[in-house]
């Protein structure tokens, strides 16, 4: 086997097999069939990437089809944001095709289905219907109306299309088995009643046909031979091919000119962490004005990734890396952002920012002198060349930049220190100005006349401890800079029992801020990217003017999130070696110390995910767990309702039964602020009479103390 055939993934496989087997390969048409109820997100760019990738290695054309059989949900404003993404991701369609185009087939197939007995008009109520539908594991029974006439079945349903009939008084429903073992198979809906206004048929049809009927017959209509589809639909396969069946000629004059018969296939959608793929939960996002809109640069919707600053280039990147999958995973949003840092790279020109900014005064630079200095473009493109950059005797550091006394390792700006300003002279801290507070408002430096970078004398070869960036106060353009983190504070919102999405939203998600650019920027346009020097990279948004410059930060030049969540797990690590000391010190105030350290560590972390699992993971019968669990019920950020009611059981339980007086005492404490109701804190008073009246060895005078109060609670 070819190292070429190797690198294919399963659906290129199954096209080359198809092909192998006789498959003519001008037959060979892909789709990508988004609804048009919503804005494109990053997990349909997978898709995207997949169909039309397939189309250019083929050579086969890809419709893009619209499945717009919903009338109340969709909207010709999510079609022209579909078409616009699709143009920016670089991809052009075969054909733009809608459901809608098809609609008198599809009814003209319903009525021929009508007529030979596998589709019948059902007058039952929806829940009638579920009742009747039987579960997994029971069989259905047939409804009143399913042995309905021909007759009465046709004028009904013709009823039903010229708008006879409210909505919901009657659907009409496939005749297929409903003892079937997959439930999607026991006479699943054809058609609806909607007096709704369609985007593109107006008012022509008071029914609208269901998507797994509109689906294959539609692949069917535009002869798509492989019809790609996400993992949620391996059961709907059956449904596809039984609808199929009913239309597909079984003989043909020739092979040549013999119909394609389509075949659904299926592979892992994209799941992304600190992210929600769901339509539904994106739109709540911009209905309930959590988000400004669809393209709000948190937002996971193309719209919104492009607004931000990401390319076309990082996002068919990252959909190439993560390939074509028939299982389900869920990939680190670290990923996106390294695929986009590597793209932006090697594009992006540096240019010097300043976000924080405070004065610096060079004491011994000339009133009123003015130098333009050369500043390379970008390192990575020998092509970007150079710029000018104006410098003065005023100019802007970061404010983060500069500490008064400097501890060890503090490679900035100090007093009696020196650094090197970026493309320009060495400059040393000599004193500083402060307001009435006591905050710096000016730092005094004096600079090396000889240091200029590039100069080639031997003070610009001199080493010195750090490089900072900088702006000319009097150049100096003013930008609003918005600075965008993760819209979401934990890695599955959506995933967590009894919890809503909403619940982790990130509240320092967008921070805005008065920055100052070089004057290089003044004329940037919407959609120009840079490096801001040391501080990330960032994009013009379409709001900046050219009165007002308006930057959105896309991405920082390193994983701060990686960084912080190993942080918070060293944390975690850390805090349960200290239970260790716990048991071993002498006295209660040297207990009390390290408690009240554990809970300032629990206290400061904000990871609601690796809270659970960490509490989960320590309910077992090592007393140092037991008395971990029990300080993150005390400390941490979450409230015991958001752990599972029967982990909490577990857990004092076993911390009721523990040879250590110290699991007990702070089981019985916890119990004391118990937010559970009385019946809750009432299930372990047997396990607290036991205690009560079998004191053991360890028991404290303390702990008897405790015992009482909660008997009297």
């Amino acid at each position: 086997m070819s190292a070429e055939e190797k690198s294919l993934h399963f659906i290129e496989q199954i096209i080359e097999d198809s092909l192998a087997s006789g498959f003519p390969q001008d037959k060979l048409r892909f789709r990508f069939p988004p609804e048009p109820n919503g804005y494109l997100h990053i997990g349909h760019a997978k898709s995207i990437c997949l169909n039309f990738g397939l189309g250019l290695k083929y050579n086969a054309p890809v419709n893009l089809r619209f499945d717009d059989t919903n009338p109340a949900k969709e909207e010709q404003e999510y079609v022209d944001a579909i078409k616009e993404d699709l143009q920016w991701l670089g991809f052009n369609w075969a054909e733009e095709r809608y459901a809608s185009d098809y609609f008198q087939q599809l009814y003209d197939w319903a009525i021929l289905m009508i007529k030979n007995g596998k589709a019948y008009v059902d007058s039952q109520s929806s829940e009638d219907m579920a009742a009747q539908k039987g579960t997994p594991t029971q069989p259905g029974v047939d409804g009143p109306y399913r042995n309905r006439s021909v007759e009465e079945n046709l004028t009904l349903f013709e009823g039903m299309k010229n708008g006879d009939f409210q909505e919901g008084s009657h659907v009409l429903r496939a005749k297929i088995d409903m003892a079937s073992t997959n439930m999607l198979m026991r006479d699943p809906l054809m058609y609806r009643v909607l007096h709704r206004h369609h985007h593109r048929t107006g008012n022509d049809w008071k029914i609208y046909p269901m998507y797994d009927y509109a689906h294959g017959e539609s692949d069917y209509i535009e002869q798509i031979s492989h019809s790609i589809c996400t993992l949620e639909f391996v059961m709907h396969r059956e449904l596809y091919n039984w609808f199929l069946d009913q239309i597909y000629p079984e003989s043909s004059s020739g092979s040549n000119d013999k119909k394609v018969k389509p075949h659904q296939y299926e592979f892992a959608r994209l799941n992304l962490n600190y992210t929600v793929m769901s339509k539904r939960k994106l739109l709540q996002l911009v209905q309930e004005n959590i988000v400004n809109g669809w393209d709000d640069p948190r937002m996971p919707t193309i719209s919104g990734l492009r607004r931000r600053g990401y390319t076309a280039n990082s996002i068919r990147k990252f959909c190439d890396i993560i390939g074509v999958a028939k299982r389900e995973n869920v990939i680190d949003v670290s990923l996106l952002e390294f695929c986009l840092r590597e793209d932006l790279n090697k594009t992006a020109p540096r240019v010097m920012a300043v976000l924080d900014p405070v004065k610096v005064i060079i004491t011994n630079y000339p009133e009123g002198k003015e130098e333009l200095l050369d500043a390379e473009n970008n390192q990575e493109d020998e092509n970007a060349g150079f710029r000018k950059v104006p410098f003065s005797r005023e100019l802007y550091i970061e404010r983060e930049d500069f500490l008064e006394v400097a501890p060890a390792k503090f490679f900035r700006l100090s007093i009696g220190n020196e650094v090197r300003l970026k493309n320009a002279y060495i400059i040393k801290g000599e004193s500083v100005v402060k307001d009435s507070e006591g905050n710096i408002t000016e730092i005094n430096v004096t600079y090396d006349t000889d240091s200029l970078s590039g100069s080639g004398s031997e003070a610009s070869k001199r080493k010195v401890a750090g490089t900072l960036h900088w702006v000319s106060i009097q150049h100096a353009v003013e930008a609003e800079v918005r600075l965008y983190d993760r819209l979401f504070i934990d890695e599955a919102p959506d995933s967590h029992k009894e919890k809503n999405f909403l619940d982790f939203m990130n509240a320092n998600s967008l921070q805005i801020v008065k920055g100052f650019v070089e004057p290089s920027l003044s004329t940037a346009k919407s959609g120009d990217k840079f490096q801001f020097q040391r501080l990330g990279y960032f994009n013009v948004d379409k709001d900046s003017t050219p009165s007002k410059l308006v930057f959105n930060k896309t991405v920082g030049l390193k994983d701060a999130w990686e960084e912080k969540g190993k942080k918070e797990e060293n944390s975690i690590n850390n805090a349960l070696k200290e239970i260790n000391k716990y048991f071993k010190v002498a006295t209660r105030e040297e207990r009390i110390a390290i408690r009240e350290a554990i809970g300032e560590t629990l206290a400061g972390i904000a990871n609601y995910s690796l809270l659970q699992n960490s509490f989960k993971k320590n309910i077992n019968n090592n007393k140092t767990s037991l008395l971990f669990a029990q300080l993150i019920l005390k400390y941490s950020s979450l409230k015991t309702s958001d752990f599972e009611k029967e982990d909490v059981s577990k857990l004092y339980l076993m911390s009721l039964r523990s040879e250590s007086t110290f699991v007990r005492s702070r089981a019985l404490l916890n119990l004391l602020d118990l937010e559970y109701d009385s019946d809750f804190v009432n299930s372990f008073k047997e396990e607290i009479l036991k205690l009560k009246s079998n004191p053991t060895k360890s028991t404290t005078e303390r702990e008897t103390e405790f015992i009482e109060q909660v008997l009297n609670k």
